[in-house]
């Protein structure tokens, strides 16, 4: 909003929208209370999801709907490389899952953090079936094998190597700036979480990247600001 004032823009309230995101019982106690939020005096309709950069958001932060969709389009290309496989080399074949289906898996990863095992699934499915087209195995045969042998990370190691791959950045250049005020690195401190409760905070960059990084020499620590 700051940006926005200091170079004269406004908001569109058509085109605008405001999304709460938190508990079932937050969330219960807020919409029945606020109908619209206000910002640079322009009033914004709740909505129940927002699309962000090609991600569709929820209110409970299961991307469930961004799931569906990711996986939808990923299955017409896996069928239609299905369709010309016997045309094609493994290598040729391989690039097309790569530019096709894997690049969507891999599009704003990062954001799949945390969500129910049960959505992860619906994204390996899709890449167990891309690795099968690719080795013209059989549609029951095991995909793990099939997964080594094509030199790709499951989905769920997938989105824990990009935030390995953030933490490294972080901790050897400090950038991106958005996030280096996010954690700090601190040694021989270790801070005790309580899992029996699961919070939206929990889905933040600071609370993802700490596992990555608790056994080694130099800990993360997240800072009071998310």
């Amino acid at each position: 909003m700051y940006c926005r004032r200091q170079n004269g823009l406004q908001l569109k309230t058509d085109k605008s929208e405001a999304l709460i995101i938190g508990m079932a019982r937050q969330l219960c106690a807020a919409t029945s209370t606020v109908s619209s939020v206000t910002v640079a005096d322009v009033n914004l309709q709740l909505a129940n999801e927002m699309k962000v950069l090609g991600v569709t958001l929820d209110q409970h932060l299961t991307l469930e709907k961004h799931v569906s969709a990711i996986a939808q389009l990923c299955n017409y290309h896996n069928q239609a490389i299905c369709h010309i496989r016997h045309l094609l080399t493994t290598q040729l074949a391989q690039t097309l899952a790569c530019s096709l289906t894997l690049s969507r898996l891999d599009y704003c990863n990062a954001v799949l953090h945390g969500i129910p095992s049960g959505n992860i699934q619906k994204l390996q499915r899709v890449q167990n079936s891309a690795a099968r087209i690719v080795l013209q195995a059989r549609r029951r045969s095991h995909a793990k094998p099939l997964l080594c042998q094509l030199h790709w990370l499951p989905v769920q190691h997938r989105i824990t190597y990009k935030f390995a791959v953030l933490t490294y950045k972080f901790r050897t250049t400090s950038t991106p700036a958005y996030l280096s005020h996010h954690i700090r690195l601190c040694d021989g401190v270790r801070i005790l979480h309580d899992h029996s409760v699961r919070t939206v905070r929990q889905y933040s960059f600071c609370q993802a990247c700490f596992p990555l990084f608790c056994s080694s020499h130099l800990e993360l620590s997240p800072k009071n600001s998310y």
